[in-house]
């Protein structure tokens, strides 16, 4: 079909929806996904999460597991429109709660799906009220159920007030037949009153966000807002929504092949194109190629395969592109357009779109590929002509990167071995292939034992981890005792002085340093020490060793005197330094990060463990089980909530304490409680718990 050939290569920018869905687990996502494909034209059969056979769960462990860990993208059509979805892993209802800090952070407009109309006790009024709660947002209600529950057959547009019914038309109820017809009171009494209240609610909603459309409601149609047409009100929805002041909610169930198509309609109508979005960072590189590497897969043929999002310029296949993280310039060598896991050749990208290279070797997920290293340096300049040149930063290009994936701190880490050292290469390529591919894995040496340690989010994610290197690399590894991520800081300021004279060869290193810590006041805790000079320092110092000596500075923070764990939240001057001119930028570095390590050591160390926020949903009958439980853990009890017929247990607990939780959670509440958990902060150890700990760890060492 040589159209669509044509449109799949390069759709027009306004055409384009990158869009990403995010849910609790088990709220039906992959589900939805099959059903968009499908209605697309772009499955032939319905795929199933429960039978393991959906497109987009491609992983060998996410059909088991039920969960997409791999986050796929697929694009499609739908009406003239390109969906590049991306997909998201669906973890946990805390998760999600990140997800949409995050989506708020970025300032990423979005639209709510109900979905699961048809399970029994499914509420829609509940639903609604949870969305303004937990999400502190404004829903507008774009559609009404018709039914609920069991009887859950349909539903009403309630900006057109047309009734939406799907209609089996044989055995086969795959939900492409629908009917759409305008609601009439005769139909239905109640629910056209409720249609018409919903919809006068509506549009004093938008009137009150939008003023454009306030002008037409107080103007000619104040008297009756049956008038006002829906394309106007449609207009002013999306205007609303691409400014995130509110979130338009539709309903359907996906499993029952309801409510799909009129999403597809919303996510085109209300959610923004490419050019709708602007981003600071595109102005300094005048149209020239800018991308976001987010995603890389391994293929046992092709190698790497990196998913890129062009947003301005173009890319072609055989074309040298270089990567502002890794600073190295790499060529790749074809272009695909992925569909889950078929490609089809494409021979350029344009701004807006995604697409799979072939072909690059070093771009990790979140890496900015641009034109070339000419066309970075050029872009930092003018950023930096622009910024004005501020005194602190060392480099004006760190703010030119795009939007790479923000990582949160791994919380646990453990010890990983091969079954032999013979496996130990091939062990090392595994790991830094998934650390490619998942930036929220780190791998490091133990500095003390030479072990390989790895650190990761929580017990699932090492599990994973562990899982994927027998199945796809086919090496068994040991995994030793999961251990938590503690923190170290200082109680007090103190100074410390360190000189460093070597002779190495005919060159005399000389580095005279003093240097003072103090604990930060700020609020919100950083592991990058905030760094000053005195004034005496920062008049004579040279440009060029400002990145030696904020090297070794932050190297001696990675790694706190007491346990080695990462030092936060510290203030470091410079209060002066002293050095030889032979002396190479390496010495200062190692003088600093020396005399840094003193003054920790003397300003005295707390050791800080990860707090979590800890919410379960438990049934009435089993939560004074789950309560005592919690007081055994040092949990602090926030609040309980009733939710349906269930209580939720809001509560702070340390990380120390949820080892092997969900085990236990499992029997104490015979398999029905659920529970997530999230990092909400670090907090000191009482010094019995700190003497404790470090007993413990000297007892281990």
């Amino acid at each position: 079909d040589v159209k669509s050939l044509h449109s799949v290569i390069n759709p027009h920018i306004s055409r384009i929806r990158n869009i990403g869905i995010m849910a609790h687990i088990d709220a039906g996502k992959t589900t939805t996904t099959e059903r968009m494909l499908y209605y697309s034209g772009y499955i032939r059969t319905l795929g199933d999460v429960d039978d393991g056979d959906t497109v987009t769960d491609f992983m060998a462990q996410e059909r088991e597991r039920g969960i997409t860990i791999q986050s796929a993208a697929v694009t499609f059509d739908w009406k003239n429109y390109r969906i590049n979805l991306i997909d998201t892993p669906g973890i946990s209802m805390a998760q999600t709660l990140t997800v949409w800090r995050q989506a708020d952070k970025h300032q990423i407009p979005r639209i709510c799906f109900l979905n699961k109309m048809d399970k029994t006790r499914a509420s829609f009024t509940y639903a609604v009220e949870s969305i303004k709660q937990k999400l502190k947002t404004k829903p507008l209600l774009l559609q009404l159920p018709i039914g609920e529950a069991k009887t859950f057959r349909g539903l009403v547009d309630v900006v057109t007030k047309e009734q939406i019914i799907w209609k089996p038309t044989s055995d086969v109820d795959d939900g492409k037949n629908f009917e759409r017809k305008l609601l009439l009171e005769t139909d239905d009494p109640n629910l056209f009153q409720e249609v018409q209240d919903a919809r006068n609610t509506l549009i004093e909603q938008v009137a009150d966000l939008d003023d454009e459309f306030a002008e037409l409601v107080l103007g000619e149609n104040s008297e009756n807002f049956d008038l006002i047409p829906a394309d106007k009100l449609q207009s002013a929805i999306r205007r609303i929504t691409l400014a995130q002041k509110a979130v338009p909610v539709l309903c359907g169930s996906a499993l029952k092949n309801k409510g799909v198509q009129p999403l597809l309609d919303a996510i085109t109508l209300y959610l923004p194109a490419p050019n709708e979005r602007s981003y600071e960072f595109l102005q300094w590189y005048k149209d020239d190629l800018v991308a976001l590497a987010f995603k890389v897969l391994h293929d046992k043929c092709r190698g790497p395969l990196v998913f890129v999002r062009v947003y301005s310029g173009s890319l072609k296949p055989q074309s040298a592109v270089y990567n502002i993280n890794k600073s190295c310039t790499e060529r790749m060598s074809r272009l695909l357009l992925p569909f889950a896991d078929q490609q089809i050749e494409i021979p350029s990208l344009m701004p807006g779109n995604i697409a799979l290279t072939v072909g690059l070797k070093q771009s990790a997920t979140g890496d900015t590929i641009v034109s070339s290293k000419a066309s970075a340096v050029a872009a930092a300049r003018r950023a930096g002509r622009d910024a004005g040149e501020k005194k602190r930063s060392v480099s004006g290009v760190d703010s030119l990167l795009l939007a790479g994936v923000e990582i949160p701190e791994p919380v646990f880490f453990c010890t990983i071995e091969p079954p032999s050292m013979a496996r130990q290469q091939d062990l090392d390529n595994a790991l830094s292939c998934l650390q490619r591919e998942d930036p929220s894995l780190k791998v490091k040496p133990d500095p003390d034992t030479g072990q390989t340690i790895l650190c990761g989010m929580g017990e699932l994610h090492i599990e994973i981890i562990h899982d994927r290197i027998k199945r796809e690399y086919g090496i068994e590894t040991y995994l030793g005792p999961l251990q938590i991520a503690y923190r170290e800081t200082i109680l007090n300021a103190a100074q410390a002085t360190d000189i460093l004279d070597k002779t190495v060869g005919d060159k005399r290193h000389c580095v005279t340093a003093e240097i003072e810590v103090r604990p930060t006041s700020g609020e919100g805790a950083t592991t990058k020490p905030i760094i000053s000079y005195a004034e005496n320092v920062s008049e004579v110092l040279p440009k060029e060793l400002q990145g030696a000596i904020e090297n070794g500075i932050t190297n001696s923070c990675i790694q706190g005197p007491l346990l080695g764990f990462p030092v936060q939240d510290i203030d470091v001057t410079v209060q002066s330094l002293t050095v030889h001119p032979d002396t190479s930028h390496t010495m200062v570095s190692a003088c600093v990060s020396r005399c840094v390590q003193k003054a920790l050591k003397k300003a005295g160390i707390q050791i800080l463990e990860p707090l979590m926020n800890l919410e379960i949903t438990v049934s009435e009958d089993h939560l004074s089980a789950a309560l005592a439980d919690l007081a055994q853990r040092r949990g602090n009890i926030q609040e309980i909530q009733s939710r349906q017929d269930n209580r939720v247990v809001v509560a702070a607990v340390p990380l120390a304490e949820m080892m092997g939780y969900s085990t236990v959670l499992r029997s104490l509440t015979s398999g029905s409680a659920t529970f997530t958990l999230e990092l909400a902060s670090y907090q000191a150890l009482s010094s019995q718990e700190q003497s404790a700990l470090l007993q413990r760890r000297m007892g281990l060492v």
